[in-house]
C-alpha cells in the first residue's frame, strides 16, 4: 500500500471506476481506488438488472441519461469493448389518470431536453407491442425506443483498466477503517493494510456512504434498501426484442434475459438493512403480480433469485460534489437504482467539480449534500 495520493476514491463498483477512469483521463495524479471485496463490481453493481433509460421526471436525471446512454451506445467505439447495450425501450404500463397525467408532463420536459423519440402510447398500441401482456386496468402508457438494457460488469471493468492504463492504482480486499481530518480539510485514509495520506476522498461506496460519511462526522442520508429479482427458464412466446415493461403502480417489470425474463419488484414495505437474503414470503407476492401481468409465465420455472441493494435518498437523487463541512470530501453515491445508467456522466460530473471547481458538461450543483438540510430536495416521481 502506497503512502501518499493525490485523490482516493472508495468503492469499487461502476460509480468509483468511472470517477477513477475520468480523473486518470485528465491526468489528475497520483490516483488510487479502495475496494473491500476481493474483486470489482461485487456490490450493488454486480446484483443489477441493467437497465438503462432516458424517462426521468427532473432535469438532471434526463440529462445524465442523455450523456451517460450515448456513451453506453457507443461503448465499442469508444472503448473497443461492447457495453452489450440492447434498446428494448422502456414501457410504462399507467393504470390512473394521476399516473397519466404526471407521465405525459414527463413526456414533456423529456421531449425539451432532447429526448424526441419518447411518445405516450394508448392502450391499442400497447397491446400491439405488447400482445402477451395483460392489459386490464392499463390506461396507456409511456415508451422511448431507445431505452433498454446493457452490461454493468462489462463497463465498470472496462472503465477499471482503462483506469489503471491511465495510470491509476486500485487495491482490492482493501477496507477503509477511518479516516482523519485536520483544519476542517481531509488528511489521510486508514484502511486494514496501513494509511493514505491524502487531500481528497471520493465517496462512491454506495448502500455503505452514510458508513464512509460517519468517519468524518458528516450525516449522509443514504439508506440500503434491498431489492429482489429473478430469472426464468426459456418463454418462446416472448421475442427477445420485447420492451422492458414496468407496471408503475406495484413496480412490476420484466425483459428478456436470455433464455427467458428478468422479473423483479420493489418491496414498498422493505425496510433498511444490508441482507441479501432471498425473502420467500416477497417472491411469492412478486410472482403472483407477475402471473396476472405475464399469464404465460406459468408455463415458466424460475431458475435464479437475487437480491441487491439500492442507495437511496430521501429525494431518489444521488449527492454529488464536495461537502461543504469537510474540504476534500467529496461525494458521488446514492443513485437510488439508476447508479449503473448514470455512472459514465456521473464520473465525469464528478471530475469536472474536482479538477475544475464544477460540473461544465452536466450542471449537477444541485444535487449537493446541504440540500437534505436546507429544505431544497429534488423529488424523483420515475424510480420504482
Amino acid at each position: 500500500m502506497q503512502a501518499t495520493a493525490d485523490i482516493v476514491i472508495i468503492g469499487g463498483g461502476c460509480m468509483g471506476a468511472s470517477v477513477a477512469y475520468h480523473l486518470a483521463a485528465r491526468r489528475a495524479g497520483n490516483i488510487v481506488l479502495l475496494e473491500r471485496e476481493k474483486f470489482l463490481a461485487m456490490g450493488s453493481t454486480g446484483r443489477n438488472a441493467g437497465g438503462v433509460r432516458h424517462q426521468f421526471s427532473t432535469p438532471v436525471n434526463i440529462q445524465l441519461s442523455n450523456y451517460s446512454l450515448d456513451v453506453i451506445r457507443r461503448f465499442q467505439e469508444i472503448f473497443g469493448v461492447s457495453a452489450d447495450y440492447r434498446p428494448l425501450g422502456y414501457l410504462f404500463l399507467l393504470s390512473s389518470p394521476r399516473e397519466i397525467e404526471i407521465f405525459k408532463k414527463n413526456i414533456a420536459l423529456q421531449k425539451a431536453f432532447g429526448v424526441s423519440d419518447v411518445e405516450f402510447l394508448e392502450p391499442a398500441e400497447i397491446a400491439r407491442r405488447a400482445p402477451r401482456v395483460n392489459l386490464e386496468g392499463v390506461l396507456g402508457g409511456s415508451f422511448c425506443p431507445r431505452d433498454g438494457v446493457a452490461d454493468p460488469n462489462t463497463v465498470t471493468q472496462t472503465f477499471a483498466k482503462r483506469a489503471r492504463e491511465l495510470g491509476a492504482r486500485i487495491e482490492t480486499e482493501t477496507d477503509v477503517i477511518g479516516i482523519e481530518t485536520a483544519n476542517g480539510r481531509v488528511a489521510k485514509i486508514k484502511t486494514n493494510r496501513g494509511a493514505i495520506a491524502t487531500r481528497a476522498v471520493v465517496n462512491c461506496a454506495g448502500p455503505w456512504a452514510a458508513k464512509i460519511g460517519a468517519y468524518v462526522d458528516l450525516e449522509i442520508p443514504i439508506v440500503p434498501l434491498r431489492r429482489q429479482f429473478f430469472n426464468t427458464s426459456a418463454v418462446p412466446e416472448i421475442p427477445r426484442d420485447h420492451p422492458f415493461v414496468i407496471e408503475f403502480a406495484t413496480s412490476l417489470y420484466f425483459h428478456p434475459d436470455a433464455p427467458g425474463l428478468l422479473v423483479g419488484m420493489s418491496n414498498r414495505h422493505e425496510t433498511p438493512g444490508e441482507t441479501y437474503a432471498i425473502d420467500e414470503t416477497f417472491h411469492l407476492q412478486m410472482l403472483e403480480r407477475a402471473l396476472y401481468r405475464l399469464p404465460l409465465l406459468e408455463n415458466a420455472r424460475v431458475t435464479r433469485q437475487l437480491a441487491g441493494l439500492y442507495e437511496a435518498t430521501p429525494d431518489a437523487h444521488p449527492i454529488l460534489g464536495e461537502a461543504r463541512a469537510v474540504r476534500g470530501f467529496y461525494n458521488c453515491a446514492g443513485f437510488s437504482g439508476h447508479g449503473f445508467q448514470h455512472s459514465p456522466g456521473a464520473g465525469l460530473a464528478l471530475s469536472e467539480i474536482i479538477l475544475d471547481g464544477a460540473s461544465k458538461t452536466i450542471d449537477v450543483s444541485m444535487l449537493d449534500l446541504e440540500r437534505f438540510r436546507e429544505g431544497r430536495p429534488i423529488l424523483e416521481h420515475n424510480v420504482v
